[in-house]
């Protein structure tokens, strides 16, 4: 749903990026509800946050792909009360776990074959903190800027935080993709569209976010101003987006290597089977041009 998590997007609309290059942008929130590959095969949206799953488009032969990782750090979580385990996520092998449809799809696949853990131990999750502050011995998945910041403020729990990416997780977090029918038949608007976006990540990082969150509390008025600060912050202290290769190829950035080297992670822990022509997944055709990074000054 609307938060900071997303605010380049929405900086993008606010502040006209979209709009100076032609293009209309409506931003839908998503939710356990929604299923976002559906709508994308009706045609119902042009652009899906939906790109971890991007192997599977061409394990699959589905005509979609990746065209921009706006994160170079996967911001996912597992939060676990103190008294469960340690810092450590082999510490939470046999542990009820809280998890959504999307993540057990994902990401829930790479812990298990990694840690030992096993479907006996997924709980549904249903974006609500209810369940974990009740049961001292739930864990639950979560992003490291909005989540832990909540479990404290609302119980005085201060959690264990673990991050995917310290797991050894290589993937890409916050992926575009679209259909291979608007990169080959409108690929001008592809571009026009990764650069609004990238240009906005970089406008929100930097500049003024107010314009975006204003946006952002409108459409989820439940988000505080207070939560939207503090996942502003983290995003930006943590390196989630500007890192890695974004710091010299700019935000968005993906390389052949770190696609290569997460799918052999995969195939190495046998989420994936090898031979798979991940070149199909995605392309950097629209990203790893550099803009908007003189934004940064």
């Amino acid at each position: 749903v609307a938060q900071a998590e997303y605010g380049g997007y929405y900086q993008a609309v606010a502040t006209g990026l979209y709009a100076k290059r032609g293009l209309q942008v409506t931003i839908r929130q998503g939710g356990p509800q929604v299923n976002h590959m559906q709508l994308m095969i009706a045609g119902q949206i042009d652009f899906n946050l939906g790109g971890g799953r991007a192997i599977e488009f061409a394990a699959e032969g589905l005509p979609f792909l990746a065209v921009a990782a706006m994160y170079q750090k996967e911001p996912a979580v597992l939060i676990a009360h103190p008294n469960v385990g340690s810092d450590t996520f082999e510490s939470l092998k046999g542990k009820p776990i809280s998890i959504g449809a999307d993540t057990r799809a994902g990401w829930w696949r790479f812990l298990a074959a990694r840690f030992g853990y096993t479907d006996s131990q997924i709980r549904p999750y249903t974006f609500n903190l209810a369940p974990f502050v009740a049961n001292r011995n739930l864990v639950q998945q979560g992003y490291v800027s909005s989540e832990p910041f909540l479990i404290q403020k609302e119980s005085g729990i201060v959690p264990r935080v673990l991050m995917l990416s310290d797991a050894g997780y290589l993937g890409y977090a916050n992926i575009v993709t679209t259909s291979r029918r608007l990169v080959e038949q409108k690929p001008d608007l592809v571009q026009r569209f990764i650069d609004g976006s990238i240009e906005g990540w970089y406008s929100y990082l930097y500049g003024d976010p107010a314009p975006a969150n204003r946006l952002i509390r409108a459409a989820n008025p439940e988000m505080s101003q207070e939560l939207i600060d503090y996942g502003h912050r983290v995003i930006k202290e943590r390196g989630i987006l500007d890192s890695g290769d974004a710091l010299t190829l700019g935000i968005g950035a993906m390389t052949d290597e770190r696609w290569k080297a997460f799918y052999e992670s995969l195939v190495a822990v046998g989420v994936h089977q090898p031979g798979i022509d991940i070149s199909k997944a995605y392309t950097t055709r629209f990203v790893n041009r550099r803009v908007g990074i003189e934004l940064k000054r």
